[in-house]
């Protein structure tokens, strides 16, 4: 078997595995930076608590469309989503809970629902469609949705960007020169709805935040400069992505699992090897010298 056979082949053979390859290129771009600035504002459990909350909304669009429709179950994931980073938000301000308490709240009952409606009114194989994703199965309607997604997030990245590393690091700072925090943290639920979304659709919902947070924990062991971790970040997102899919074709494993798995080694890879890795507090080093 020759190297164009094991990397090139099963892309120039197959449509379907062209589009999940061009899915996972767009899922890393987009979902690999809102993956590090959710670890900069220590955000990363909310964010998988989100990506179980899209599900009631995704599953009501199962419903209204009767069947598997990604762009039915996308616009209700994102409605769900939005709601209960919005929800979850006023009961924070409005009661002695804090906001990850009240995400934790909202997501247990937005997880337990949406696994109801599926169970009430699909089969057990939607079910595993909806939880685990069908990446393979992406079409043309659904590929230009998630291009659509990481357009807009790149875009509004840059539009953003200041005040939103503004208010990572320094929130007080923002509010005593007038900026608008709450507007922009908004904006960040929003944009991390709208990739959790795009990641359900491939991912479904139990691993729909992996390329978000892996991608962001390994960039963070190699650099310290923010810029170069969301390039890091997007760029281990989109390689294992291809590394899982070629991983999947050959070995016969499920392709979702198995890009996760390989951003998981990856990043086991970082902790041992990388400068803020277990490694370098075992490698002894030299003595300034006069």
């Amino acid at each position: 078997m020759t190297a164009y056979d094991i990397f090139l082949a099963p892309f120039a053979d197959y449509g379907f595995m062209r589009r999940a390859l061009i899915a996972c290129l767009c899922l890393g771009l987009g979902s690999g930076p809102i993956g590090v600035f959710l670890m900069l504002r220590r955000m990363s459990l909310m964010g998988d608590a989100m990506s179980h909350a899209v599900l009631p909304g995704a599953a009501i669009g199962y419903l209204i469309a009767g069947s598997l429709s990604l762009t039915a179950m996308g616009l209700g994931g994102l409605v769900a989503g939005l709601s209960v980073a919005l929800l979850s938000g006023l009961v924070s301000r409005m009661t002695v809970l804090q906001e990850d308490a009240s995400f934790a709240s909202f997501y247990l009952t937005s997880l337990a629902l949406g696994v109801l409606i599926v169970s009430l009114r699909g089969s057990n194989i939607d079910l595993l469609h909806v939880l685990f994703g069908t990446i393979l199965a992406i079409d043309a309607p659904a590929l230009y949705q998630i291009g659509a997604i990481t357009t807009v997030t790149l875009l509004a990245l840059a539009v953003i960007y200041r005040p939103l590393v503004m208010e990572c690091f320094d929130p007080g700072f923002l509010r005593a020169v007038g900026g608008r925090g709450p507007v922009y943290h908004f904006l960040f639920l929003l944009l991390v709805v709208l990739n959790l979304v795009a990641s359900f659709q491939a991912l479904g919902t139990l691993m729909a935040v992996g390329l978000m947070m892996l991608p962001a924990a390994i960039a963070q062991l190699w650099s310290r400069s923010l810029p170069a971790m969301m390039t890091i970040a997007a760029a281990t997102a989109t390689a294992s992505g291809y590394i899982g899919l070629i991983a999947s074709y050959h070995l016969e494993f499920a392709s979702g699992p198995t890009i996760i798995i390989t951003a998981s080694l990856i990043y086991g890879f970082s902790i041992l090897f990388a400068p803020s890795g277990l490694a370098r507090r075992f490698i002894p080093r030299p003595h300034l010298r006069g």
